[in-house]
């Protein structure tokens, strides 16, 4: 009868840990730009994020962006920031593109941190939508690597947080 229920315990444990460890990150898009898309505006949508630290709102923007952004970041992403730390496999920074009126949406430039995705662009996955959610560009893209590459120290960013420092 012990060794039965030792066993019993020792499945529960087993499986538990099984369904807990392949649930960790489970709800995290694949690198797919319809997908991801779908995650930051349905299933987690990105405007209901925390602004990204020291940028509360839209403020001025520059080339290749809009003449006005506002920048977004999921929960890992702003853990991280807030920290001082490199952004984690699951950070994602969202980037609205606004227009010389401040009102009219231009595009929205998503960065993705993906671990094992492409280690040359720092794991980050680059997509560019159109205001009404159409695929720019998307995955490896060449323009949005060659531009933040000169960011490799700051992980990328070019959007500094305060608390962010040389990696």
């Amino acid at each position: 009868m012990r060794k039965g229920l030792l066993i019993l315990t020792i499945i529960v444990l087993i499986t538990g840990g099984i369904i807990a460890i392949s649930g960790a990150g489970g709800d995290m898009p694949p690198a797919d730009a319809d997908k991801l898309w779908s995650y930051m505006t349905t299933d987690n949508p990105y405007t209901g994020w925390g602004f990204w630290p020291g940028h509360e709102g839209i403020y001025p923007g520059k080339s290749p962006h809009g003449a006005y952004l506002k920048v977004y970041a999921n929960t890992v992403a702003l853990k991280a920031a807030h920290e001082g730390k490199p952004m984690p496999d699951g950070a994602i920074i969202v980037k609205e593109n606004y227009g010389k009126d401040k009102k009219t949406l231009m595009a929205v430039t998503p960065m993705y941190r993906i671990k094992g995705y492409n280690p040359e662009g720092g794991d980050w996955y680059w997509a560019k939508y159109g205001a009404d959610g159409s695929v720019l560009k998307a995955g490896k893209v060449k323009g949005c690597i060659d531009c933040h590459t000169v960011q490799k120290t700051k992980d990328w960013i070019f959007t500094p947080a305060p608390m962010l420092q040389d990696y």
